[in-house]
């Protein structure tokens, strides 16, 4: 039985018809797959594998890699914090923690409405700005130690407490 929807099996075979070799697709069908489940399950990657002719572990392999993929579900709002050690510096375990006491769910973990899924990531950028915050928005919000910060539940927006 296929994972993918009978229109995107025809697209990832198209997709993979776009390069030389069937595995240089591996990223874009991952792509695919969660953008159909919101995830990536054991079986979208089996799936992938059989269709460009590696091994689950190579399409696990090269998936988890990269942030932007998830192999379990998350909330409708993905909440990255950054988590190195410049944005620890400029006050990211305070944003995390803040984050975490106001959903009610430690970092990587979902709300109980799967609304929202607080994760630690890697840079999202404008760091001289302070601590991060990128929740489904078009830029990163900046967030400054000291201050404190709240996370507002209905629109999954972080906001620095004045």
């Amino acid at each position: 039985m296929s994972r993918f929807t009978p229109e995107n099996l025809t697209l990832a075979r198209e997709i993979i018809g776009r390069y030389p070799r069937p595995k240089s697709a591996l990223i874009p069908l991952l792509h695919l797959s969660q953008e159909q489940e919101g995830w990536i399950s054991e079986e979208a990657m089996r799936e992938i594998a059989e269709l460009v002719g590696v091994t689950p572990a190579e399409v696990r392999g090269t998936g988890t890699f990269y942030e932007m993929f998830h192999f379990e579900p998350i909330g409708r709002y993905l909440l990255n914090i950054c988590g190195t050690m410049s944005c620890a510096l400029m006050g990211a375990g305070d944003l995390l923690h803040a984050a975490e006491e106001e959903l009610g769910v430690r970092a990587g973990g979902t709300t109980s409405r799967r609304a929202h899924h607080p994760a630690p990531s890697g840079v999202p950028g404008g760091l001289h700005r302070g601590a991060m915050l990128a929740g489904q928005l078009p830029l990163p919000l900046p967030r400054h130690p000291g201050r404190g910060a709240r996370v507002d539940q209905r629109t999954a927006v972080g906001r620095a407490r004045r």
